[in-house]
């Protein structure tokens, strides 16, 4: 089993909280399940990695 990088200790920082960043990660590796050429890196992997790069932004909103 390989450990994803950057570790989730890191990516948890750059977000208001966990939750927020499994959301995310979620998110995105849906988006990215259309079918592509190169298959070498998971969905997840790629989405977490975007978000540490800051490819993926978010905004809080508040709930009425």
């Amino acid at each position: 089993m390989s450990m994803v990088e950057p570790s989730i200790d890191r990516l948890a920082a750059m977000v208001d909280s966990k939750y927020t960043l499994a959301i995310l990660a979620a998110k995105r590796a849906r988006e990215l399940t259309v079918p592509t050429a190169n298959k070498e890196e998971k969905e997840v992997s790629v989405a977490l990695r975007e978000i540490y790069d800051g490819t993926i932004a978010y905004e809080r909103t508040k709930n009425v």
